[in-house]
């Protein structure tokens, strides 16, 4: 090699270093795409390579962990994602008990959370600690308020509950033991079970014995079948309500005909043909359902979408820190909780955000649609 083409190569490979690299933004993505809450982690992971990959002039990388469901699992991929990975934000986990488990260790380590859970608890009351978490589901009060007037509208004057034993089913109870005391209807019936239960009907027995005119179950997934199915075969005619949590296809298939006429409150995107063209959000949902289908062949469930809409508030978010700080400090981190805390009006796949220093979900009314399952279907309550 000649000494001309030598000094050529070397100049070539020192211009080639210094040409300018984009700064790199680490979000830690946890969720349970195993285990019992697998039915609602697999569309939130699969929704991962779906999510902002540059931001500006930031490039941005998830590292993706599953949990298997445990909240065990979940704080030790927290610790690892914090300590060696050292991310700028998380979105997740999945579960709501597992969310619970980990407030502590990003407020200790300054780190923002999106937390696509059902559970209100993450966010309310405020804390210094939960400060740090925000929530991209509707929370508990705005769903409950439209089963209980769709409840008062149609006669309902007694309801029974059965929910999780964990903090989803005990902040439905309290949302709905409320509410129903204001629109005088009496709680004639107070059951719960586990998440991982396959059998419910020394509960059910209970319930149908009560005699009540609507029953309310607050599970999420397949898992909120169990009991409704269970109080059908034993012979209960009343009328079924089911949360947020039960928002997913697999709640029709596995469901069948024992969750025909169910109402809930939920996300547009169960019934977006329905959805009028004006609204904001409609367009939004539509194009995450079919990058996600083209993607995997099938459509999401809306909790997928919960992670979507978590992207979506980082890219809001992300150039405001950088302003502060660069990605990997504790600079970046601070000034994208206060970034994300700020957010306003950012439509989304589910609503509208419109966070504030009392308010990490951010929905109003125009986050829920009051569905109906006819036909094996979701359909909007007309």
């Amino acid at each position: 090699m000649s000494v001309k083409y030598l000094a050529a190569s070397i100049a070539l490979l020192f211009a080639a270093g210094s040409a300018p690299t984009l700064a790199q933004v680490k979000i830690g993505v946890v969720t349970s795409a195993t285990g019992p809450t697998a039915m609602v982690g697999i569309p939130q992971k699969n929704t991962v390579p779906l999510l902002p990959a540059k931001v500006g002039g930031l490039t941005v990388d998830y590292i993706s962990l599953d949990d298997a469901s445990d909240p065990t699992q979940t704080v030790t991929a927290f610790k690892k994602l914090i300590t060696e990975e050292k991310v700028d934000a998380f979105i997740g986990p999945t579960g709501s008990p597992n969310a619970m488990g980990v407030i502590q260790f990003v407020a200790e380590s300054g780190t923002p959370m999106l937390a696509p859970v059902g559970t209100a608890s993450v966010v309310l009351p405020m804390t210094p600690e939960k400060k740090w978490v925000f929530k991209t589901t509707q929370n508990d009060d705005i769903i409950a308020k439209a089963l209980v007037n769709h409840m008062t509208r149609n006669g309902v004057k007694t309801a029974g509950f059965i929910g999780f034993n964990d903090a989803y089913g005990e902040n439905w109870l309290n949302v709905f033991t409320q509410l129903a005391q204001q629109n005088n209807i009496k709680l004639v019936a107070v059951e719960r079970y586990q998440r991982s239960d396959s059998s419910v009907t020394g509960q059910a027995l209970k319930i149908l014995s009560a005699k009540p005119d609507a029953v309310l179950v607050a599970g999420t997934g397949t898992a909120a079948v169990l009991p409704q199915a269970t109080l059908a075969k034993q012979g209960y005619k009343g009328k079924f309500y089911q949360t947020h949590g039960a928002a997913l296809p697999a709640f029709l298939k596995l469901g069948g005909k024992d969750v025909e006429g169910t109402i809930l409150a939920a996300s547009l995107m169960l019934v977006l043909p329905e959805i009028d063209d004006a609204n904001p959000s409609k367009k939004i949902a539509q194009d995450y359902v079919e990058r996600y289908t083209k993607r995997y062949g099938e459509p999401p469930a809306t909790f997928g979408a919960n992670v979507y809409d978590a992207g979506l508030l980082l890219e809001k978010a992300i150039p405001e820190a950088a302003k502060a700080g660069k990605p990997g400090t504790a600079e970046f981190r601070s000034a994208l909780r206060d970034a994300l805390e700020k957010t306003r009006e950012l439509v989304a796949t589910q609503g509208v955000y419109n966070m504030s220093p009392e308010d990490h979900s951010g929905f109003d009314d125009r986050g829920r649609e009051l569905i109906t399952v006819k036909d094996g279907q979701w359909r909007l309550v007309k």
